[in-house]
């Protein structure tokens, strides 16, 4: 293993930064709110996919007070696509404590940040750092790879340990003077150059001569990460129902993934199933049909999330126009526009934009 004494880790670092950083617009202020909503949309996140979506929050929602006031749906709807949408609803919610409870100022200090919601000691570190130059270290998936390759860490990050290693090899390294450049730098430096698996350009690399992964040609090895994430697989039935030029969405309540946004009506089951099997299962669905009639059936769609694997498929369904229809809990109607500015999950808008053609 190297030990971070033998050479000039951050001044080398921070050269290459020099040169090579990209001009991103979070890195042009220092203002809190605009380097906390980066940080949070870029979560999970490739930098290329959470550029629009920082512009279009910077632009509906210029300052904390904006956003703290603005309607749950509105900032649903503006995140939709950019998956995870507890961050969504995180974001919302520390807007109004920001505002509530610390007068729309930014906590200035890591440890106050920490008690924000959906900040994390990851977030929290970069807002201290970026906006208030606090010498706290980042430590994100970059930063990991950097530091196991370069000092030859194989502490394996999935472990309960790793955070621990990790952040003490990252806080030593990080000059007092220079935090915030340092951890712009060492981020930045895991993005474009020491990437995931094996990079083509390592003997060109401003480490190579110190880097324990290039020595022992280590580089798709390091960091290690034995823990396999368990996929589950889940069967969505969902039906698109029309009735005198509305249609019926539901609204999604209760601790879920897509909680607050809208979809439609859905069964869900262990397994796929035909419609015949759904409608001997669901008496309020059978009614409707008997009342209708299918117009299409959609193929299978298939969404994967970190833990899910969802195999879907969509039955647009119009029903009778002197039908009463009685809709179930959380339903409603809605007409096309109202449909076209609901928050609603990409599987769902793939399908109404892409397969059913109800939105073009």
């Amino acid at each position: 293993m190297t030990e971070f004494s033998q050479f000039p880790f951050s001044q080398k670092l921070v050269q290459w930064y020099e040169i090579h950083k990209r001009d991103l617009p979070w890195r042009n202020t220092t203002n809190p709110y605009y380097i906390w909503l980066s940080e949070i949309i870029l979560q999970q996140t490739r930098v290329v996919q959470g550029m629009p979506y920082y512009y279009k929050f910077v632009e509906a929602f210029p300052t904390v007070f904006d956003l703290a006031v603005a309607d749950e749906a509105e900032v649903l709807r503006l995140w939709q696509g950019l998956g995870y949408y507890s961050r969504a609803r995180n974001l919302h919610t520390t807007a109004k404590i920001v505002v509530d409870e610390y007068k729309g100022v930014f906590p200035d200090s890591y440890q106050e940040l920490l008690k924000l919601k959906g900040v994390g000691s990851y977030t929290a570190a970069a807002i201290a750092s970026f906006s208030y130059n606090e010498p706290v270290a980042v430590l994100d998936g970059n930063v990991y790879r950097v530091l196991s390759r370069v000092f030859g860490i194989e502490t394996d990050i999935a472990s309960n340990e790793a955070k621990k290693v990790y952040s003490e090899y990252a806080q030593m390294l990080l000059p007092l003077q220079n935090a915030d450049t340092h951890n712009q730098a060492i981020m930045e430096f895991g993005a474009i150059q020491c990437t995931p698996g094996t990079p083509t350009d390592c003997m060109f690399c401003i480490f190579a001569n110190e880097c324990v992964a290039h020595a022992q040609g280590r580089q798709a090895v390091l960091p290690i990460k034995s823990k396999k994430v368990k996929v589950k697989e889940r069967f969505f039935h969902y039906f698109l129902i029309e009735q005198n030029d509305k249609f019926v969405m539901r609204k999604r309540v209760g601790r879920d993934v897509w909680e607050g946004m809208y979809d439609f009506y859905l069964i869900e089951s262990s397994q796929g199933c035909s419609l015949e099997v759904l409608l001997e299962h669901d008496e309020w669905l059978n009614n409707t049909l008997l009342n209708g009639i299918v117009m299409s059936e959609s193929g299978t769609f298939t969404h994967v999330l970190t833990h899910q694997k969802i195999q879907t498929k969509f039955w647009y369904i119009q029903v009778n126009p002197d039908f009463s229809l009685n809709l179930p809990e959380n339903h409603a109607f809605y007409n096309l526009s109202e449909v076209d500015d609901l928050p609603k999950s990409t599987l769902v808008n793939n399908y109404l934009t892409q397969e059913s053609k109800i939105l073009t």
